[in-house]
């Protein structure tokens, strides 16, 4: 496609949001669209001291290319309905979502090219490739998830440590459900053959860090990405939102695109 892509962001006054606008700004393979919210700030500029675009609860009368969304379930139900009827492929990163709001998705996908994540950093994504990899060639071995966030987080482990996790289980072809252990404490006895272990930090202002232990006799290897910046997510759902325009209608991923650039 040669104009830029029209591009709009649901959830744009959030944190994410704002990250977003803050590196579009400069990218010339996108054109915003808008920048809807639900907030009081609608009407106000999107970029101060522009008096350009500003922050809207419509959407525009001519369809964009693609809609990036990090609202919440309310938000993303609504976007996605209005998506579907347009044909606008979607990006999201809400989490929280129910069984309805998650079926939703999937029968979407047989109208418009739809991409979700929990996490949009790209080397994590490049990660669970290699947590997937090593799992399945060391089969064995003792595998463990460590993570670190700030002290304000309120779940555990995190999403991206269980989606680690998930990685492991699918690269040795069992069930997280049924290999996770979660805490260990007191006298637990010997490890349990084939199970992935998890331990948690929380602290301070920790962006983001995971660790996978793979752990044999005399050896381990060690995958570890550590996030020193929240910018990262933006620009991995903004490098999904160009990968994801213009695509056949289906449930996509970033290991899907991730393996795209590499067949490129």
């Amino acid at each position: 496609m040669s104009r830029p892509l029209r591009l709009a962001i649901v959830g744009a006054t959030g944190r994410m949001g704002r990250a977003l606008l803050d590196l579009l700004r400069d990218d010339d393979r996108f054109e915003l669209a808008a920048a809807l919210a639900s907030s009081s700030r609608l009407g106000e500029p999107v970029y101060p001291g522009d008096g350009g675009m500003r922050f809207t609860g419509e959407w525009p009368e001519t369809a964009p290319d693609v809609a990036i969304d990090f609202s919440g379930p309310t938000g993303l139900a609504a976007a996605l309905a209005h998506c579907r009827a347009h044909k606008i492929a979607l990006v999201t990163g809400t989490t929280g979502l129910d069984k309805t709001l998650q079926d939703q998705l999937a029968e979407a996908a047989s109208d418009i090219p739809v991409l979700r994540a929990a996490n949009f950093s790209l080397g994590v994504a490049v990660l669970r490739r290699l947590v997937r990899e090593a799992a399945a060639a060391l089969p064995d071995w003792d595998l463990d998830i460590l993570e670190a966030h700030h002290n304000r987080k309120v779940d555990a482990p995190s999403g991206t440590a269980l989606a680690l996790g998930e990685a492991a289980a699918a690269g040795r072809g069992v069930a997280l459900a049924e290999s996770a252990v979660y805490a260990r404490e007191g006298v637990t006895g010997a490890r349990r053959e084939g199970s992935i272990g998890f331990a948690v930090v929380r602290g301070g202002d920790i962006v983001g860090e995971h660790e996978v232990w793979v752990i044999g006799q005399g050896e381990r290897v060690e995958l570890n990405h550590r996030a020193t910046d929240r910018s990262i997510f933006a620009r991995g759902a903004i490098e999904a939102a160009h990968w994801l325009a213009g695509r056949e209608p289906g449930v996509y991923d970033l290991d899907a695109m991730l393996a795209d650039r590499v067949r490129r």
